[in-house]
């Protein structure tokens, strides 16, 4: 059972080193890790290649993209794991554990009990492997300090209609059987996650709910710099997959709810 960690970047010098050492902390070593970069001047190439001979199964470009879904599409193409995880850079891996706890949870049981660390029952992996596998995440800031648990929680059961109430499971705890992973679309230049991410899960069956934490991931990240766009990108996202009106009525609410919630704060 191997991993296909991707990452992402471009002129990041400033967390880069954090992202490559969190897939190097891994207890796991079924790993395979690929880094797309995008032609950086920073200094981030230099990192990385100091980095090159530490780590096994590792592949590497640097060159020129149309933008962060291309450059995640050339991930996808180099990816030869059983699954696909895109842990970009800034983001980090939640645990030195949490591959391993992973893959307790999707391999059979041994013979010898059942060795992960989660106190519930772990389902029987099906013969086909799951489709998705999915978790929580923790938000951290660019000195890669916790700023706490995301706010959406991830759902107990996830399927593709989970998401017409928003992006409910972060893009970095969202973890994909590469057989099933199409492309990401180029039209959207901002919100092509939360696309792709529904396109995934159309496929997906099973789907697996870790009850983990997977991930940090950075908040000043790509889609929150472009923060209208992408939401004006989610927006026709949803109105495709769920329809217009019932999309534009749950967006009133959301607004509603921002709104009271904002001034409740306020008042405190």
């Amino acid at each position: 059972m191997t991993f296909s960690i991707i990452t992402v970047t471009y002129n990041a010098a400033q967390w880069i080193e954090r992202t490559i050492q969190s897939i190097l902390s891994q207890t796991c070593k079924n790993i395979e890790y690929i880094i797309v970069d995008g032609g950086s001047t920073d200094g981030t190439v230099d990192i990385i290649t100091n980095y090159e001979l530490r780590i096994l199964n590792f592949q590497f470009i640097s060159e020129p993209d149309k933008g962060l879904y291309d450059a995640m599409n050339k991930g996808l193409k180099l990816a030869t794991g059983d699954y696909v995880w895109f842990i970009n850079a800034g983001d980090r891996i939640h645990s030195e554990n949490t591959v391993q706890e992973i893959v307790n949870q999707i391999t059979p049981k041994s013979p010898e009990g059942d060795f992960t660390s989660q106190s519930y029952a772990r389902p029987t992996p099906p013969l086909g492997g799951w489709g998705v596998l999915y978790g929580e995440a923790e938000i951290s800031d660019a000195q890669g300090n916790s700023l706490g648990m995301r706010r959406l929680k991830a759902p107990e059961k996830l399927t593709w209609k989970s998401f017409k109430m928003g992006m409910l499971v972060c893009h970095q705890s969202f973890i994909v059987k590469r057989e099933i992973a199409e492309p990401y679309d180029l039209q959207y230049r901002y919100a092509a996650d939360i696309d792709w991410c529904i396109r995934c899960l159309k496929k997906a069956d099973p789907i697996l709910n870790t009850h983990l934490t997977l991930s940090y991931f950075l908040e000043a990240g790509y889609s929150a710099a472009n923060r209208k766009a992408s939401l004006k990108e989610r927006y026709e996202i949803m109105c495709k997959y769920y329809g217009k009106i019932p999309t534009l009525i749950r967006h009133l609410w959301f607004a509603v709810r921002f709104y009271t919630a904002k001034c409740l704060k306020k008042n405190i």
